[in-house]
């Protein structure tokens, strides 16, 4: 049995009772069989959860979602259910796995890591950083209170220079 197949498994009665909903983020093709039954299984026992959502990345690459979504965009242009004016960011949005979420609005870095590592290449773009040298094993409650505590002190400019500038002179 694979690791992800047993995790799936068993996550099962902890996300039904606290009613949330599985979401998969990634391509399911190279996924062997056993994995893609259990998470198909797990997502349709979640779905009407209406509490929080949990997205999980399996098989997912950054690159790879905005080129699946370029290829859907170009499918339903080449079908005449999209024209070019159609064509815009959100558009764009609207065809990622993740689409009707909410992008983030903090990434966590464990391990020290200063890099994106291919991971949700366009939802971030606006998002908070956090980097801890702590381990994800080692990741537990305090480590996310201090990178919440820290996240809270900040002015989110979603791409506003206006808010760092100062005063004019």
């Amino acid at each position: 049995m694979y690791l992800y197949t047993q995790y799936l498994i068993e996550i099962r009665p902890t996300l039904m009772k606290n009613n949330v909903k599985l979401v998969h983020l990634g391509r399911l093709d190279g996924l062997p069989e056993e994995v893609k039954t259990e998470l198909a299984k797990t997502i349709e026992i979640t779905n009407d959860n209406a509490g929080m959502v949990l997205a999980l990345a399996l098989n997912y690459g950054g690159r790879a979602e905005i080129a699946d979504a370029a290829k859907k965009i170009a499918q339903e242009y080449k079908n005449g259910k999209l024209s070019l004016k159609d064509i815009d960011e959100q558009c764009v949005t609207r065809h990622l796995y993740n689409a009707g979420l909410a992008e983030p609005d903090l990434l966590i870095r464990t391990a020290n890591e200063m890099r994106i590592s291919n991971f949700l290449l366009w939802q971030i773009s606006y998002s908070e950083f956090y980097v801890t040298r702590t381990l994800w094993p080692d990741f537990k409650k305090a480590s996310m209170k201090k990178a919440i505590l820290a996240y809270a002190k900040r002015t989110r400019r979603f791409g506003d220079i206006k808010a760092i500038a100062g005063p004019k002179r």
